[in-house]
């Protein structure tokens, strides 16, 4: 029997205002436990909530880069749970009267491009964060993270394999990094889903019984996660065993998931509107306000480097995913104009050297974009090699100077004079007399022999076009 796998995400992203969303305590990660609090926010009797107006406009934004329906009228509610990290015993969210709407975003796995359905976004406040003791039977509760604003972006089960899954997961992380209202750092828990997975045969329509995934902080997890979970339940399902619905952990370590709890019923929560909260009212005049501030997406962004720059779909994709990637190619590109070239380098030399031992983001770079064009003019021009200037390259990331600083210092310039580089190629003619002599019996791979032999001698400098020009004259007498 072949079978159908459906998954719905429900992504929690943290909005980058500097005050929570209903007191004045920062947002600020990695101080001191409890030291971002307040009695608003620690849900003492007597106090009042007030919503942070940037709030409401980050949530507009992603509805409106999301293709998203913005109601007139929005309002709070109550979800009522208890949890040691939930000092009010309630959690203030959104139920039936969403900001956004009726959504969508595209995305390409395999060449193919799927339209992926958003039921909703909301705004909500986080809960606190349970710390457990390794030595004793002890856990502490901070409340930093109380009342910090996320949203959460549901969207519809319309993922068809943990490849779509991280294809969307990626297409939402660089759309609020484009907006700018996330940071997006999965490790501190600023973008972070729950994956729900089930399994139906081919052709049905009834979905089948699905199990929650929780505790993932990675791409990659999210991924072997869903990868691990739909042989779980297929292995069930050909054994004739049912898939119980359930909370489950994933431990990405070991590789496997846990049961957290069972949930066979749907959990009430009793929400009601929030009496503490007026409903929001947002009109026309707002919205295109707010529109008015979208930069360009990811998407066009990329349709306008192949249209413009003619780049690859993959490259310009590539250049793309992040903002600050894209910023840096084209801040690049305003001093050198061949986009193809430049697209090259930042994928293959720089992308490379960041991802080494000391791995940083584009923003830490020290080689700015300007001295990287510098860099790929030097290469034209003929001052330098294309190998040289890797090596050149290699020590900007080190040292930050720029390229003609460091091809001075390293009296790295190319050889570039037919009468100094005329006696070397000799030279090395003169040495490899059986070489010369394929050559002349019309083996011209050979050339790329001589040509390296010359690199060697002179530590890569030699101009390789003069190079094969000279060969090529003194093989041939």
């Amino acid at each position: 029997m072949e079978f159908e796998t459906v998954i719905g995400l429900e992504v929690h992203a943290q909005l980058k205002t500097k005050s929570k969303i209903f007191c004045g305590c920062t947002t600020e990660f990695g101080n001191p436990p409890n030291s971002n609090t307040c009695p608003i926010c620690l849900g003492m009797p007597g106090v009042l909530p007030v919503l942070n107006k940037k709030v409401v406009e980050y949530a507009m934004k992603m509805g409106l880069a999301t293709n998203c329906e913005i109601p007139p009228m929005n309002e709070f509610a109550r979800k009522n749970y208890f949890y040691p990290d939930l000092p009010k015993g309630y959690q203030t969210s959104q139920f039936d009267k969403p900001i956004c709407e009726h959504g969508w975003v595209e995305i390409e796995v395999e060449g193919k491009t799927r339209k992926i359905g958003l039921t909703r976004i909301h705004m909500e406040e986080d809960a606190g964060k349970l710390i457990h003791d390794e030595r004793e039977p002890k856990s502490y509760v901070d409340l930093n993270r109380t009342g910090v604003p996320l949203i959460e972006i549901v969207s519809e089960p319309d993922l068809r394999s943990p490849e779509e899954a991280v294809a969307y997961l990626k297409k939402l992380h660089a759309i609020l990094r484009y907006l700018d209202i996330c940071d997006g750092n999965m490790q501190e828990g600023s973008f972070r889903c729950d994956a729900n997975i089930s399994l139906r045969p081919k052709g049905q329509q009834e979905f089948g019984t699905r199990t929650e995934l929780k505790n993932m902080n990675s791409f990659r997890n999210v991924q072997r996660a869903l990868e691990y979970e739909e042989r779980r339940q297929r292995d069930l399902l050909l054994d004739g065993e049912q898939v119980i619905q359930q909370t489950l952990l994933w431990d990405p370590d070991k590789g496997v998931s846990s049961s957290m709890r069972s949930k066979e019923e749907a959990h009430d929560y009793r929400y009601f509107p929030c009496p503490d909260l007026v409903p929001v009212v947002i009109d026309q005049a707002w919205i295109e306000a707010i529109r008015a501030t979208l930069p360009e997406l990811p998407d066009a962004r990329k349709a306008r480097f192949v249209t413009e720059l003619e780049l690859s779909e993959n490259d310009a994709g590539v250049l793309t995913s992040s903002r600050e990637l894209a910023d840096y190619f084209e801040a690049a590109l305003k001093d050198y104009g061949n986009g193809k070239k430049l697209g090259n380098w930042i994928m293959t030399e720089l992308m490379k050297s960041m991802k080494g031992e000391d791995a940083m983001d584009i923003s830490q770079c020290p080689v700015a974009p300007a001295n990287l064009a510098a860099l790929l003019t030097m290469i034209d021009k003929g001052t330098i090699s294309g190998k040289i200037a890797k090596t050149v390259f290699e020590e900007m990331m080190i040292s930050g100077k720029d390229a003609e600083a460091v091809v001075k210092e390293k009296n790295l310039v190319q050889m570039s004079d037919e009468g100094e580089l005329v006696a070397i190629v000799q030279e090395i003619i003169a040495a490899n007399p059986e070489q010369a002599q394929q050559f002349r019996e019309g083996k011209g791979k050979v050339m790329g022999f001589f040509v390296g032999q010359l690199m060697q001698k002179t530590k890569g400098k030699a101009n390789p076009q003069l190079a094969n020009q000279l060969f090529a004259k003194e093989l041939n007498k």
